[in-house]
């Protein structure tokens, strides 16, 4: 019969930001031999923060690890880093050595060509050592720990509002909420919000529910930006109220 070989978990998926559980895929993953692989390409950034380390729970059992520093830590696109427990069974896999690509310091140096399917690769680690360099690891926690509070402010202004809900609780920097109606209503106002060009949304699907995902991104956003926003779909809520009323009326 068929047995799994690799299995991909998320930490922080992008829908909702939701997190596997490692500590309970994880064994059965030891015991069956497979894989397992994390992908924290957005969350990934927040574990320098050791409140959020518990979501880290059996990452132990992980045999490769990735995120992405371009999504919340600063860097410029792109930038993906990825571990691996045994980098021997990738360069087993993508090896290629022709005569033509022999050198004298063969083995002394990793050979990342022999890592990945292209036998060249940019130079990302540098944007990535001057972003440390520069912040150091209490201005990364800072920067990390203010936007998840700034999405906490967005959060609290949709919780006082009896019109909105959120299917799932805000997690690190966003918040997936919408109009208590239907998928329409709620694609009509992510569709205005974003056609004003003040704010960017961008929506998904939760449990056949359509959401709009507000996501605190830049290192700019300060409180008075949450307010803006808030403001910004509560004017478009308003539009789609005042359109509803008119059309009721031509109706009678």
């Amino acid at each position: 019969g068929l047995y799994p070989f690799f299995v991909s978990t998320t930490l922080g998926t992008t829908g909702c930001c939701a997190f596997d559980r490692l500590d309970e895929i994880g064994p059965v993953c030891k015991e069956m031999g497979a894989w397992l692989h994390v992908d924290a390409s957005y969350a990934g950034s927040a574990f320098i923060c050791p409140e959020f380390r518990p979501l880290l729970n059996g990452v132990e059992y992980a045999q490769s690890f990735n995120m992405n520093p371009n999504k919340w830590m600063l860097v410029n696109f792109d930038c993906s880093a990825m571990w691996v427990r045994d980098s021997r069974l990738i360069v087993d896999a993508f090896n290629v050595d022709p005569m033509y690509l022999k050198h004298r310091h063969q083995g002394e140096i990793p050979d990342y060509r022999h890592w990945h399917i292209p036998l060249g690769r940019r130079f990302r680690s540098l944007k990535l050592w001057f972003v440390m360099r520069l912040y150091g690891v209490e201005g990364l926690q800072q920067h990390i720990r203010t936007q998840v509070k700034l999405a906490e402010q967005f959060a609290d202004l949709v919780a006082k509002d009896s019109r909105f809900e959120m299917p799932v609780p805000p997690t690190m920097g966003l918040v997936c909420f919408r109009l208590k109606a239907s998928n329409a209503v709620n694609e009509t106002l992510n569709k205005n919000i974003n056609d004003t060009g003040k704010i960017h949304i961008t929506p998904s699907m939760i449990r056949e529910k359509y959401i709009l995902r507000f996501a605190v991104c830049s290192r700019f956003t300060v409180l008075s930006d949450i307010t803006l926003a808030w403001q910004e779909v509560l004017d478009q809520v308003q539009s789609i109220t005042m359109v509803k009323q008119v059309d009721t009326e031509k109706m009678e």
